[in-house]
């Protein structure tokens, strides 16, 4: 083998050599590129599961506020219903009960309607309260009746 020959081939060994590391490079390049796109979509994802878990943590304290709002409400409703039943003769079935706490919601609407007549100037309160007088005795068994069928469904609805 001559100098020139062996320089030839150094000659292409070298190129080839080059041309390998430009591709390796090329590759290394867009590993890089790569790897940066995927720590930009972890930083993205990791941002937008902070947010998730802020309205998780903020369903949460709704939820509890909620169920503990609830649950004053029903603790309110049925103080309410045990001093009106208290205050009755108590009978053991629940559906005597229910009758008692309907009676008791019929009461605050007619007595709201009693304040209103009497301080209207217009009203004729002689009549009225002769009409007053015999109107609830006739509709109030038709009003307990379809006040008992709500109430129970509303008692209903909070037991499930």
């Amino acid at each position: 083998m001559t100098n020139a020959e062996a320089i030839s081939k150094l000659n292409n060994a070298l190129n080839t050599l080059i041309k390998a590391y430009e591709e390796l490079e090329e590759k290394n390049t867009k590993l890089e590129n790569r790897i940066t796109e995927l720590e930009d979509e972890v930083l993205e994802l990791e941002t937008v599961k902070e947010d998730l878990e802020v309205n998780v943590n903020d369903f949460k304290t709704n939820t509890e506020e909620d169920n503990s709002n609830i649950s004053s409400m029903l603790g309110k409703i049925e103080g309410l219903l045990n001093k009106k039943v208290s205050g009755d003769n108590t009978q053991n079935s629940s559906s005597d009960n229910t009758l008692n706490e309907i009676k008791t919601a019929e009461e605050v609407p007619s007595k709201v309607e009693e304040e209103t007549t009497e301080g209207n100037i217009f009203s004729n309160n002689t009549n009225n309260n002769e009409n007053d007088e015999k109107k609830p005795d006739e509709n109030k068994s038709e009003d307990n009746k379809i006040d008992l069928n709500r109430m129970a469904s509303l008692l209903n609805g909070f037991n499930n």
